[in-house]
């Protein structure tokens, strides 16, 4: 069978690398597979890969989102183009990951996966399928979903509009174009959005929870050189890893503490930007995000123990990647956290900074 993937990114990030790893599993079955993706690619060489749009289709599509609350709605011309190219390839399965990241134009996508009965599966990372505007709700604690979006408390978050919300002619689009869909299997990896999805317009599909998996070949206990080249011999490291630090990812609490431990500790946090690095307080060693799996297996297996504040998450594949290397993780209990632990691992109350404070001063 032929199969296009289509996601936000290639090979790079949480998403990239899932949707990339399934690719290789199909194809070393002998299945033609094809992977779609907007905007970043790295470290999938060996898959074939179609790039949706431009650098203009991505900005202008941002730009419209910014202004008017319309994300997912831009991108109409790259949009065509690409289902062209899909067509010529004429998949059995089209097996969409992130569909959101300004590359996509989503109703003339759903109008083709109708039309043509393609059999889809779709896999959700996040909540921005069936809301109005956020990926995440979690964080305040937002219910909208649930009948139908409006007056959203989230507009300045990703996708963040600073003039218009759209939230409520979103969420109807979303639901008229989403729904319908002969032959769709949702996939999420955890209990937790599984439960969500079924108090969801996306309610009338068939749902699997399928527990994201990480490269075990590349994510195991790696030797190097990291300690070493940043001073942390004699040191109890504690790890920090984001795609995209900020405070529901817990930012400020792994700031605080790096600043509540004493000098036999050392906090590293990796994937900050260069604005954040500027502005980390002499306690965190402050790193860029690394498009290396391997320096980032490496990276996991010199610390001493993985922290992860996150005040939102669907099924963290940090947590797992650090367990991979051979760290145990402290996590709060958020969305999927629970999950995606094991023996030795410890799970605190969101938000119970003490508590966390405690799990680790007990590592």
């Amino acid at each position: 069978m032929k199969y296009l993937f289509i996601n936000s990114v290639a090979g790079v990030g949480s998403t990239g690398r899932i949707a990339a790893e399934k690719c290789r599993e199909l194809m070393a079955q002998g299945h033609p597979c094809v992977l779609a993706y907007g905007r970043d690619k790295g470290n999938c060489d060996d898959i074939p890969t179609i790039q949706i749009g431009s650098s203009l289709d991505y900005n202008l599509h941002g730009a419209l989102t910014r202004v008017l609350d319309a994300h997912g709605f831009g991108s109409r011309a790259a949009t065509r183009r690409f289902l062209e190219q899909v067509k010529e390839f004429d998949p059995d399965v089209v097996w969409l990951h992130n569909i959101h990241g300004y590359y996509l134009q989503v109703e003339l996508l759903f109008a083709y996966l109708k039309e043509s009965r393609k059999k889809v599966i779709w896999t959700l990372h996040d909540c921005w399928a069936f809301t109005g505007h956020c990926p995440h709700f979690d964080y305040i604690g937002c219910e909208k979903w649930r009948t139908g979006c409006h007056n959203c408390d989230q507009t300045r978050e990703y996708p963040a509009s600073f003039v218009l919300d759209g939230s409520r002619e979103n969420y109807e689009r979303k639901r008229r174009a989403f729904t319908g869909v002969s032959d769709l299997t949702l996939i999420t990896p955890s209990q937790w959005l599984a439960d969500l999805v079924k108090d969801s317009f996306l309610g009338e599909y068939p749902v699997q929870v399928v527990h994201n998996r990480i490269n075990t070949d590349i994510f195991r206990p790696t030797a190097g050189d990291f300690r070493e080249k940043y001073d942390l011999e004699g040191k109890k490291m504690i790890l920090g890893v984001a795609g995209v630090w900020c405070e529901r990812k817990g930012l400020q609490d792994m700031i605080r503490l790096s600043q509540s431990l004493d000098k036999t500790y050392r906090v590293v946090l990796v994937g900050l930007t260069q604005e954040q690095i500027g502005e980390m307080p002499e306690t965190v060693l402050a790193l860029p995000r690394t498009r290396s799996p391997r320096e980032l297996a490496e990276i996991y297996s010199a610390a001493d123990l993985f922290v992860n504040p996150t005040y939102e998450d669907t099924y963290p594949t940090v947590n797992l990647e650090a367990r991979a290397c051979g760290t145990r993780v402290v996590s709060y209990d958020t969305g999927g956290c629970r999950e995606t632990l094991g023996d030795g691992d410890t799970l605190v109350p969101r938000g119970n900074f003490q508590a966390l404070l405690e799990a680790v001063c007990k590592e």
